[in-house]
């Protein structure tokens, strides 16, 4: 018979000054911190038409010197009306105290990036570093992001390396902090 497990005593924290206390490191990546809610726009060659989506993206910390990351998105139509699941990925962020950025996220597809980058003021620069994938996953060689923060607003512009192409911009979405 298994013994009654405790609850988590090192829950994921997305607010400040609730959990446990922030690593000092992190303190460059503070603004991200939180679930973030918006719409965004994306096209590829490879595709057959541009698309609309809404997203969800959260960072939350456990003390430790990394940000967890999950994004989740949904396609929707012209009037707003959800069509189906889209993109979905997960990861950590490794910040240092000078802003340095090391990110790996995994795609639910067979994808799996590390990123390099750097952390200034409310922008954020990444760029892959490598990327692997599985035999049935679609070839992506790269990809390049860029994360603002500004007036309560989360601006992400991704590029792409994919399917044969060359590295153009693929997604472009605004989103807002949900408050607590």
């Amino acid at each position: 018979m298994l013994e009654p497990v405790r609850e988590n005593p090192y829950p994921d924290s997305y607010v400040l000054g609730e959990g446990p206390e922030l690593h000092p490191w992190l303190k460059p990546a503070l603004p991200l911190l939180g679930s973030w809610h918006g719409r965004g726009r994306g096209g590829y060659p490879t595709l057959a038409e541009d698309f609309r989506y809404e997203q969800e993206i959260t960072f939350g910390h456990d003390g430790r010197p990394f940000l967890h990351y999950e994004a989740r998105a949904w396609l929707v139509d012209e009037s707003g009306a959800v069509v189906r699941p889209s993109g979905r990925e997960v990861g950590w962020w490794r910040v240092t105290a000078e802003g340095y950025l090391e990110a790996l996220i995994a795609h639910p597809t067979g994808i799996v990036e590390t990123y390099v980058g750097q952390v200034s003021g409310a922008e954020i620069e990444m760029a892959t570093e490598g990327v692997a994938r599985t035999p049935l996953a679609k070839e992506v060689t790269g990809s390049r992001r860029r994360y603002t923060v500004h007036d309560g607003e989360l601006t992400i512009i991704q590029e792409l390396e994919a399917m044969g192409q060359p590295m153009q911009q693929h997604l472009v979405a605004q989103l807002r902090l949900r408050e607590a």
